[in-house]
């Protein structure tokens, strides 16, 4: 009979809360969304199988090492602990990430029409008006966000989810888990929170406007573009150098042509391989205590807000630019100032050809959505700047 109850006792079933329960159906749920409903496929899958293992009780996934009083280790720590700290903590991933996606962009839209580098920037306000209104909301004591959590849920509004990941890490590791699921989860969103967003903004002529064939732009235009980039950002603002700096890297090894193994590589082995474990140590943050509580309904309304001003913004800065403006710009190709590249473009096309079936925006929109990866990073970098 005792080794019975003892077996009982070291069961998951035993141990296992209430809490912990909820949040191994959260993960379940997340994976129904990625592998049913195609949402995010590449981190949801990953981050709601982290966020199983770490809600199973007893089984050490996210255990810390543990040493005696002269230092010698006891035990050693679960594997969900290892990736997150190897990885996240330290900013690995999401940098590795972002040097990616560098090697899978293209500045040639932006850089045959530099104007909509003012849209990209336009999508920032989401981030800092949120922030601004997180502040508000704890000094209301509605909520009871710092300064710190106030800039980190902001992130979101980039819709840039190593962006979000990598400000996070350094400055609320404990929202880790909510900001991620938000900014990732509104990624996914975009087909369906931006068209009422853009149509609500713009009128149906507004919406039919043609706009010219983009320039041809040449190869030394493409690789002196990332490098002037650096520099720039890395004198005015060091603090956003590191994700910049990885973004430029990964372009520059594309455009250049020499090293078409590494830009192919970073493209997709080396992104792939990361992807994963960035979903298992961002899991690793939504256990129960972290993730059960009020603040992460707020995350996920602030985030909302975030993402929706920034989508209005650059619908409402085009529209300003035609104002002022000689070549008119379809204000729809603003509302891809948010970086979620290329979803957004694609919205932005999609609407646009419902206005119109002769209308093609979407190269026109890779150059505010390329702009918004750079005006995410650089947002970034002041927060980090700061608040940090």
């Amino acid at each position: 009979m005792d080794s019975l109850l003892n077996l009982w006792a070291d069961s998951g079933l035993s141990q296992l809360s209430g809490g912990q329960f909820v949040m191994i159906l959260v993960g379940l749920g997340l994976l129904f969304l990625a592998i049913k409903k195609g949402f995010e496929p590449l981190l949801l899958v990953p981050i709601g199988f982290g966020t199983v293992l770490v809600n199973i009780p007893g089984a050490g996934f996210e255990a810390a090492p543990v040493y005696d009083a002269l230092g010698h280790l006891e035990s050693p720590g679960g594997l969900m602990y290892y990736i997150y700290h190897v990885g996240i903590e330290s900013g690995i991933f999401p940098l590795i990430i972002f040097m990616g996606v560098g090697a899978m962009t293209d500045f040639g839209p932006m850089l045959a029409n530099p104007k909509t580098l003012f849209l990209g920037a336009a999508a920032q306000f989401g981030i800092f008006t949120t922030v601004i209104g997180a502040v508000a909301l704890s000094a209301a004591g509605i909520f009871d966000f710092s300064i710190q959590d106030a800039a980190s849920i902001g992130i979101i509004g980039g819709a840039d989810g190593p962006t979000a990941i990598f400000v996070t890490s350094k400055l609320s590791p404990d929202l880790l888990g909510a900001i991620a699921v938000a900014a990732y989860s509104y990624m996914a969103l975009v087909p369906i929170i931006q068209p009422p967003i853009m149509k609500a903004l713009t009128t149906p002529q507004e919406r039919q406007i043609k706009m010219e064939q983009l320039r041809h732009v040449s190869k030394a235009e493409k690789i002196v573009f990332p490098l002037t980039l650096l520099v720039l950002v890395a004198l005015f603002l060091p603090s956003a150098a590191p994700l910049l700096g990885m973004f430029c890297f990964g372009n520059l090894m594309k455009e250049c042509g020499v090293v078409a193994r590494l830009s192919d590589t970073t493209q997709n082995a080396l992104i792939n391989i990361v992807t994963i474990f960035l979903g298992l140590g961002v899991g690793s943050k939504m256990s129960a205590d972290k993730f059960l509580n009020g603040e992460t309904l707020g995350i996920l309304a602030l985030g909302m807000v975030a993402f929706c001003i920034g989508t209005a913004c650059g619908v409402l800065m085009a529209k300003a630019m035609n104002k002022f403006g000689k070549t008119p710009i379809n204000p729809l190709i603003g509302s891809a100032g948010v970086s979620a590249v290329p979803m957004a473009a694609r919205v932005s096309n999609k609407v646009g050809l419902e206005a119109n079936p002769h209308n093609f925006l979407l190269m026109h929109a890779m150059g505010p959505n390329v702009a918004g990866v750079i005006g995410s990073a650089v947002a970034a970098g002041v927060m980090l700047s700061m608040v940090g």
